[in-house]
């Protein structure tokens, strides 16, 4: 929210997906098959929930300042959502944002595409994106039950097993959201699609040869937990923060709108394509999903700098020399739209003056 502190929107950021993901591991109504439809009534609840306690939420600091102009409420806002008294701070950049914003001409999609300054940047974060979404996580559930099966599992203790796996995007989630600041995003994001590559390789292997030992059933459940854990502790989450650490205020509707837009193409194709390939190459499927990982690992690996602690204009420079255009140091490609557009007022203001 816009009185997050940045830490708390960065662990939010990267635990949102595993809570999305986690909700298809709870087991109350799906036991039996009978009780599947009352799960569209579970939606209610937390909407209730939030309808009751909305009236009695504070608003939003900057909606107070920006919108009402009520100071007074605005700062009675921040003292509550920060648990401190002194917030002239977060006030003034608060009016200072505001003073920024009104002098911003937001770029649109095709500026941004012809933009030699943030090429690399974007295309950095539509290979994330794709990769988060073809990734194959998606594929592992289809597998889930059948690899149970074969450990011997009982069909009716399987729901109750499938929670490990929501334990584990639990774990890795929170994992993800205290160590983010301290390890960074570069690391957690390579390690996590070169591990997802890793496991996949391993869970084909045993996929194949799970009827030629009754341990090697078991050696798969690791692997769809390992799998799990890996994306969860850094593809889960960290590409959607990249798309708004690599992007200024006024280019950022557009990136989001391209990243946003190859999200769902990406997760339309391989909802579409998934049936056929698991039925052309069975547990082969697999080796694509190791692929596409391993090969969004090493792009990463050579392309993507290290954006922990460093401001747009540092992330930028890491990017300069691949992009091959340097902006002016210290400047954006706004504040470069701005100079041009005083350039170019400046003469006809001297020749009013002297008129």
């Amino acid at each position: 929210g816009p009185c997050a502190e940045s830490r708390s929107c960065l662990a939010q950021g990267s635990s949102s997906p595993q809570t999305v993901t986690l909700s298809f591991t709870n087991p109350l109504f799906s036991l039996q098959e009978s009780t599947w439809p009352y799960l569209f009534g579970v939606i209610v609840i937390p909407a209730l929930v939030q309808l009751v306690s909305l009236p009695f939420l504070p608003k939003s600091p900057h909606y107070l300042l920006l919108e009402k102009h009520d100071q007074e409420g605005a700062e009675k806002a921040f003292r509550t959502f920060l648990g401190k008294e002194d917030v002239s701070r977060e006030m003034e950049e608060v009016l200072a944002e505001s003073r920024v914003q009104r002098n911003i001409r937001l770029v649109s999609v095709l500026e941004l595409l012809r933009s030699p300054f943030v090429r690399w940047q974007l295309i950095t974060a539509v290979i994330s994106m794709a990769c988060y979404q073809l990734s194959g996580l998606n594929a592992i559930w289809f597998y889930t039950n059948s690899i149970f099966g074969k450990a011997g599992i009982t069909p009716e203790k399987i729901p109750y097993i499938t929670l490990s796996t929501g334990g584990i995007e639990t774990l890795a989630a929170v994992f993800s959201g205290l160590v983010i600041e301290r390890v960074g995003r570069r690391p957690l994001l390579i390690s996590g699609f070169g591990l997802m590559a890793l496991f996949f390789g391993i869970l084909t292997i045993t996929l194949m040869l799970q009827d030629h030992a009754p341990w090697i059933p078991y050696l798969s459940i690791l692997c769809i937990l390992a799998i799990i854990a890996a994306f969860c502790s850094g593809p889960g989450g960290i590409p959607f923060i990249l798309t708004s650490e690599f992007f200024q205020q006024a280019q950022r509707p557009a990136a989001f709108a391209v990243v946003g837009t190859v999200n769902w193409l990406s997760n339309f194709t391989i909802g579409l394509l998934f049936p056929f390939i698991q039925q052309s190459l069975d547990t082969y499927c697999f080796l694509v999903f190791a692929a596409i990982c391993f090969a969004g690992a090493l792009y990463l690996y050579f392309v993507l700098p290290e954006t922990k602690n460093r401001t747009h204009a540092e992330i930028s420079q890491a990017f300069a020399k691949r992009n091959k255009a340097y902006p002016p140091e210290g400047k954006t490609d706004s504040a470069v739209t701005d100079d041009k557009m005083n350039i170019q007022l400046e003469p006809d203001s001297s020749s009013a003056l002297e008129n």
